[in-house]
């Protein structure tokens, strides 16, 4: 699940991550939430200033593999980006709310790097 809200284009872009015991034991925890911090990372680069992220890991996110967060994560943003009002750095959607929330179930897929094995 992935929250967007626009803030001032002066303000930092803030990612926050919301990981329950419901994903797992504090080591798996820790782990999803390492993993999300990378994923995040990139959004943080493509829109330094002007958004806030929550991200709050389900539990199957525990058993998910790099690729399928990655997957999920970036579709999530995508679309909760595309419902905001304002995404600094794109064009304005006059209809569109100032906050979005999407889900995202885990879906299996592949992407480019795992940093478990870097």
């Amino acid at each position: 699940m992935l929250s967007v809200v626009s803030t001032s284009d002066d303000e930092p872009t803030q990612i926050g991550f919301i990981v329950a015991k419901t994903v797992g034991n504090a080591v798996t925890r820790n782990l999803v939430k390492r993993r999300l911090r990378e994923i995040a990372f990139e959004t943080v680069r493509r829109h330094p200033y002007g958004i806030n992220v929550v991200v709050r890991a389900l539990p199957a996110s525990a058993n998910a593999a790099w690729g399928e967060l990655v997957n999920d994560y970036n579709r999530a943003f995508s679309k909760a980006a595309s419902r905001i009002a304002e995404l600094p750095g794109e064009s304005v959607r006059q209809d569109a709310p100032a906050t979005a929330v999407v889900k995202a179930n885990v879906s299996k897929g592949d992407d480019v790097r795992d940093p478990s094995k870097a």
